[in-house]
């Protein structure tokens, strides 16, 4: 599949549905300690554009080139180590991804000038907020190879699901099984939600669909 019909496959889906499917098929990519900036109601689906960070050399090197090569509707991915001492992105640097319609950013690190990106509705995920920059202490390392974000690795192209909840990371060739999978756990879900509408005790209506093993490990 290509990266539209893959992103298809998980419309009307949420991190937390994702996640239990990924309990359930013995898979990582729930981005420990990476949050959003704001409450966004909306859900990001995209592929991961993965751009490394390492400390700069010196001469140092460059720290947002990569941007110009970003695909309408990717979801950057940068690992920054997890540092919260420098910052990898800007109001810049929000700017042109929206210009350019790219989906959201996540930071395993810290972003700034942060007003630009909540006026804007851009998304970004992150480890926190800081203003001081990052220039001639960090520099791209790679692009597009495999980084760590918040303890879950993701691969370029790897489809990234992220809301008010958070982030996780779908392995691509998994990612028709992990959607697949994430909406019988949500109707299984929905029909809970119904019968206790309908008066039903939530220890029945549970006991009823199986609901205590529902994101059990498949064996």
């Amino acid at each position: 599949m290509n990266d539209q019909q893959l992103v298809a496959l998980f419309e009307g889906l949420d991190t937390p549905g994702v996640s239990d499917a990924l309990d359930k098929l013995g898979l990582p990519g729930q981005c420990l300690g990476i949050a959003p900036l704001a409450n966004y109601t909306q859900v990001v689906v995209g592929p991961a554009f993965t751009v490394q960070y390492v400390s700069a050399s010196v001469p140092p090197g460059t720290v947002g080139d990569f941007i110009d090569d970003v695909a309408l509707g990717d979801v950057v991915v940068i690992d920054n180590g997890g540092r919260t001492d420098c910052t990898v992105w800007g109001d810049i640097m929000t700017q042109y991804a929206g210009s350019r319609a790219i989906a959201a950013t996540v930071i395993d690190g810290v972003c700034r000038d942060v007003s630009k990106a909540l006026h804007d509705g851009y998304p970004m995920f992150s480890k926190g907020r800081f203003m001081r920059t990052g220039k001639d202490r960090v520099q791209v390392q790679s692009v597009n190879q495999p980084v760590s974000i918040g303890s879950a690795r993701v691969c370029a192209r790897d489809i990234v699901v992220a809301d008010a909840n958070g982030v996780v990371i779908v392995p691509r060739a998994r990612a028709a099984e992990v959607a697949a999978c994430a909406r019988q756990i949500e109707s299984v879900e929905a029909e809970i939600r119904q019968q206790i509408a309908q008066g039903k005790s939530l220890k029945d209506a549970r006991a009823a669909l199986g609901y205590h093993h529902l994101q059990s490990k498949n064996r």
